[in-house]
């Protein structure tokens, strides 16, 4: 039987392949165009080898990154978003040296969410004094960080708000010039924001870099990255009873090497002791109303720290330990920079 439908049947080998030639012609490696397309390195790798198995969704998400897939600005708005911030980046860090702490050789984590709901937009001067305003000081080093050292401080780009924390030739002050202080981050008056930033764990003299991830630190940041978005919501939203939804996202990359233990709070549970890394990397997310991260935030942590810890072998999380570390979190002692 004949067909006149004017669609062109998949060649999907010749469709990975143009894939795998603009990542190459872009200067993207295999793990900077899986973390662009939010996908797991072994999904990335699944794809370059033709294999079939992957899902529609993230075969997309692959595409996407090197334009092949057509969409309209509305259709995955918080992927170019995210995808535009992560080029930014690399943009900012190319001529650094490749041991540069603002390149994260060991490593980095992700944090990104998008607020969804009825939201007023603000000038970008207006966006920047609401990060001001909803910056949190329960850390010695927030995220988001707002600095007023001119070389330091975020400013506007293309409309939205920008920070690059990285270390300065012949600055005397020193204690900012590692993975964990070269921090990245961008902001839009649409609500969507981005941070990187590298493992605290990597800084210390005691023990090798990419040899640990603490118990803690992670519940502590991402418990700060939902406050974040929460209050954010709260200056964006139209009136008091607009609902925000916020979908929040944590990327986990050098993974491989680490063992989950406690280091800095020794006194953590020893449960929560883990195996080595089973994976490379993790992305992991909760969508959450930002109204109810305010009021049980220990409840929106738990499935992310949860997810997370699974790939080091932990199971059986229970809401009691999450809730110990946020309230911590939440006693913690203001910001010393």
């Amino acid at each position: 039987m004949s067909s006149h439908s004017s669609i062109v049947p998949i060649d999907w080998r010749a469709i990975v392949a143009e894939g795998l030639r603009r990542r190459r012609a872009e200067g993207l490696t295999q793990k900077e165009h899986a973390a662009l397309a939010s996908v797991s390195i072994p999904t990335m790798i699944a794809f370059e080898r033709s294999e079939r198995t992957l899902s529609l969704g993230k075969a997309f998400d692959i595409l996407r990154v090197v334009g092949l897939v057509v969409e309209t600005p509305e259709e995955g708005a918080q992927e170019i978003f995210v995808r535009e911030a992560f080029v930014r980046w690399r943009e900012l860090t190319a001529k650094l040296p490749n041991d540069s702490p603002a390149r994260f050789p060991n490593g980095w984590y992700r944090f990104d969410y998008e607020l969804k709901g009825e939201l007023r937009e603000p000038s970008p001067r207006e966006l920047l004094a609401a990060l001001e305003r909803v910056e949190l000081t329960n850390t010695g080093w927030p995220l988001f960080v707002t600095l007023e050292t001119k070389e330091l401080s975020a400013y506007e780009n293309d409309g939205d708000i920008e920070c690059w924390v990285r270390p300065i030739p012949n600055r005397t002050e020193r204690s900012l010039d590692d993975a964990a202080h070269c921090d990245f981050w961008r902001v839009s008056p649409a609500g969507r924001a981005l941070i990187m930033r590298g493992f605290q764990e990597d800084t210390q003299e005691t023990f090798k870099p990419q040899t640990l991830l603490d118990t803690t630190l992670p519940i502590w940041r991402m418990a700060e990255g939902l406050l974040h978005s929460a209050r954010l919501a709260r200056e964006l939203q139209v009136n008091e009873t607009t609902e925000i939804v916020v979908h929040f996202r944590a990327l986990y990359t050098g993974l491989s090497g680490r063992v989950l233990r406690a280091w800095a709070n020794p006194l953590s549970d020893p449960f929560l002791t883990g195996t080595g890394a089973r994976t490379d990397e993790v992305l992991i997310e909760t969508t959450v109303v930002a109204r109810d991260i305010e009021i049980n935030l220990a409840a929106a942590v738990l499935p992310l720290v949860a997810a997370l810890y699974d790939r080091f072998g932990v199971v059986g999380l229970t809401s009691e330990r999450i809730a110990s570390e946020v309230d911590r979190f939440l006693q913690g002692s203001a910001a010393r920079r």
